[in-house]
C-alpha cells in the first residue's frame, strides 16, 4: 500500500522555483492577498487537499493519537523534502500508523529519524522562528478587521495539514508575528472565556488572559476540531472495502483498518464559519481539556490583584462579594468628629442600635478608612489618601473593621 504520487520536480513550468531576480516579488504574489481581493463572505478561509491524489488506500486507527508536530529544517529549494513532507500530511487519517506507509528509503533522513521512533501520529512543518506553520489555523481564523487592528498582512488560503508549499514565511512576516497572533487570537476568543468583562479588566498576569494568550495551548484543539470535520467528509472510491490491514509477512496490524481515502475540500470559508469554528474549537478544548473547569477554578480564586483599575461587572461581583455587599443588613456610617459621635438624618437603626455608635469604638484612622469607602474611594485610592505604599495595611484594617462590625451588630459575616 505504497503511495502514489507525481513528484513536484515532474510538474509542468509552472510548478518551479523563481529566479532569484524574481524570488521577492513571485513570494509576496503567491503569499500575500490585497485588500481589494479580501471579501467577508471568502476570508478567512482554509482548505484540505484529498489523499485520494496520492494514495488509493488508507489505514485508519480505532484509537488515533493526539497530532503532534515536528519542525525541521528545511532547504527550500529542496523540492523532494518539499515533496515528501506533503505526502506524508495528507495521510493524516493513517494518525501513529503513517509511518508504515512509506519504505525506509523514500524519505529523507530528517524524516526517517522520527519515523524510526515508532508509531507516532506526527507531521511535519519547517522549522521558523514565526511558527507560523503550527499556528496556520488559527491564523486563518482571524477576520480582515482584527488582522488590521493588529498591524497582521493578509495571506491566502492555507491548506491543513501543511503541503510544503511557502516554506520562506520568515522573509516574509514581521520579525513579531507570534506576539501580535497571540493578542490577535486573544481578542477573538476571549468572549468565549468571559464574556461578561473586557481583558482589560484584568491584569496581564491574570490566570484567564494569559491561557487565551497562549497559541500553543490553542493548536491541539483547533486541530481535534478541523480532524473531526474532515473525518465527516465522503470517502473518495478507490473500489476498497474497509477491512484489517494485512502486512507484508501476512499478520494483520491490530487497531487499524484500511478502507479508500476521504475528499478534501474546504474546511471553512468566509468570518460567519470562521466564528463558528471558533466556538467548535472552544467546546472541543472543553471536551478534551476541560476548559470550563480551568476557568471555573480561576475565578473561584482570584484576588483583588487580578483586577486591573478599569471597572468591570467582575470586579464589581469581587468586591460585592469580598466586602458582603448583598448581605441582608447593609451597615452604614456617617461623617463625624475625631471626638464626639453624633446620631445624624442619614444614620440607620438596626435593631435597637444606632449605625453612628459603632463609629465611637474605631480609632481615628479606622473611621477615616470607612468615611473615604463610603465616599466611593476604593481601597488603592484610600492608600494613597493615607500615604500608605501598597493597599496592604488597609486590607488588614478593614478585615478588623469587619470583626468588629460583626460583634457590634451580632452579624454572621
Amino acid at each position: 500500500m505504497r503511495a502514489q504520487h507525481t513528484a513536484l520536480s515532474d510538474r509542468d513550468e509552472s510548478a518551479r522555483e523563481p529566479e532569484a531576480s524574481e524570488d521577492g516579488a513571485w513570494e509576496r504574489a503567491n503569499f500575500f492577498l490585497s485588500a481589494d481581493e479580501v471579501s467577508p463572505d471568502e476570508h478567512p478561509s482554509l482548505t484540505n487537499f484529498s489523499a485520494a491524489w496520492m494514495y488509493d488506500a488508507m489505514i485508519r486507527p480505532l484509537d488515533p493519537e493526539q497530532l503532534e508536530f515536528v519542525a525541521i529544517d528545511m532547504d527550500p529549494g529542496s523540492l523532494e523534502m518539499r515533496d515528501q513532507i506533503g505526502v506524508w500530511n495528507a495521510a493524516w487519517e493513517a494518525g501513529q500508523f503513517r509511518r508504515r506507509l512509506f519504505a525506509e528509503e523514500e524519505l529523507p533522513q530528517q524524516m526517517a529519524k522520527v519515523a524510526d521512533l515508532g508509531d507516532l501520529n506526527v507531521m511535519f512543518v519547517p522549522r521558523s522562528e514565526s511558527r507560523y506553520f503550527e499556528y496556520a489555523p488559527l491564523y486563518h481564523l482571524l477576520p480582515k478587521a482584527v488582522l488590521d487592528k493588529f498591524k497582521l498582512p493578509l495571506l491566502k488560503r492555507a491548506s491543513w495539514p501543511h503541503m510544503g508549499e511557502l516554506g520562506r514565511a520568515d522573509r516574509l512576516l514581521p520579525g513579531d508575528f507570534a506576539q501580535r497572533l497571540a493578542k490577535a487570537w486573544a481578542w477573538v476568543v476571549w468572549p468565549h472565556l468571559d464574556s461578561g468583562s473586557r481583558p482589560s479588566a484584568y491584569k496581564k498576569t491574570d490566570s484567564i488572559r494569559l491561557l487565551a494568550h497562549n497559541l500553543d495551548f490553542w493548536v491541539p484543539p483547533v486541530t481535534t476540531a478541523v480532524q473531526e470535520m474532515l473525518q465527516c467528509y465522503p470517502e473518495v472510491d478507490k473500489g476498497r472495502s474497509t477491512g484489517p490491514v494485512r502486512l507484508e509477512n501476512g499478520e494483520f496490524l491490530e487497531g487499524a483498518v484500511v478502507g479508500n481515502p476521504r475528499a478534501g475540500g474546504l474546511v471553512w470559508m468566509g468570518e460567519a464559519e470562521a466564528a463558528e469554528m471558533v466556538a467548535l474549537m472552544v467546546d472541543t478544548a472543553d471536551r478534551t481539556g476541560r476548559l470550563r473547569d480551568v476557568l471555573a477554578a480561576v475565578r473561584a480564586h482570584r484576588v483583588e490583584e487580578d483586577f486591573s483599575s478599569d471597572w468591570s461587572y467582575a470586579r464589581e461581583d469581587f468586591e460585592r462579594q469580598l466586602y458582603r455587599k448583598r448581605n441582608k443588613v447593609q451597615v452604614r456610617f456617617i461623617e463625624l468628629t475625631d471626638t464626639i459621635p453624633v446620631q445624624g438624618p442619614e444614620s440607620e437603626i438596626v435593631g435597637k442600635l444606632v449605625t453612628s455608635d459603632f463609629l465611637a469604638l474605631l480609632d481615628a484612622k479606622q473611621r477615616q478608612i470607612i468615611i473615604l469607602l463610603s465616599s466611593g474611594y476604593r481601597q488603592h485610592e484610600v492608600a494613597e489618601v493615607l500615604g500608605y505604599a501598597n493597599h496592604s495595611p488597609i486590607a488588614k484594617r478593614l478585615a478588623q473593621i469587619r470583626q468588629q462590625a460583626a460583634a457590634f451588630f451580632d452579624l454572621d459575616w
